[in-house]
């Protein structure tokens, strides 16, 4: 007998409100395990880590001041429900990685170790948020925006970011550093591919 999938269903105000909050303090995180091993990322996240590292500027008000300007396209291309949802874990980001270290009392960390649990605690934030329409990235909907409206392939555009954004640290890490978070990065996006497949969830928002 063959099992068939359940049919979609609306999640709940109050479990997008569980969602949102656990899956941006697990993406709080993996930014101090990155923070404190000085590790990069990609996206908007690691514009906020480069300059936090080049100027020690705080992350929580960069990370959400260069998102700013991506919310006026993520209202245009995905509506107004994500963005807010968006602007809100954005928002929330940007407060629990600036109280985080009062919160938690970390002594040395393993940048390899770092890279690893701090690449998945990101993965299992994304996934979250991105079960529950929401978003802690501003360089994926101006991806989405320019393939919609130019015609440059989204995932091409992503990549060639991240890939701007990593030799862009190379002006302010060691190059051992840099490529450990490339080990990161590779963590974060196999969690995201392993568990974020249509039809694997059929929840919605």
């Amino acid at each position: 007998m063959i099992d068939t999938p359940n049919a979609p269903v609306r999640h709940r105000f109050y479990e997008d409100v569980i969602a949102i909050l656990f899956g941006t303090m697990m993406v709080s995180l993996g930014l101090t395990l990155y923070t404190k091993a000085t590790l990069i990322s990609g996206s908007t996240a690691g514009l906020a880590l480069i300059i936090q590292y080049a100027f020690g500027l705080g992350f929580g008000p960069l990370f959400f001041v260069i998102n700013l300007p991506f919310f006026v396209l993520a209202w245009l291309r995905m509506g107004w429900q994500f963005t807010l949802k968006s602007f809100i874990s954005v928002a929330l980001v940007s407060l629990f990685t600036t109280f985080t270290a009062d919160w938690l009392d970390l002594g040395a960390v393993n940048p390899f170790y770092a890279a690893i649990a701090g690449g998945a605690m990101l993965g299992m934030g994304v996934l979250a948020l991105f079960r529950h329409r929401a978003s802690v990235g501003g360089i994926n909907i101006l991806a989405l925006y320019l393939q919609d409206n130019f015609g440059i392939r989204a995932g091409y555009f992503q990549l060639a970011v991240d890939l701007c954004i990593l030799a862009s640290a190379l002006f302010v890490l060691p190059i051992d550093r840099v490529l450990i978070s490339m080990l990161g990065a590779a963590c974060l996006n196999l969690f995201v591919a392993i568990n974020h497949k249509p039809g694997r969830y059929v929840g919605f928002s």
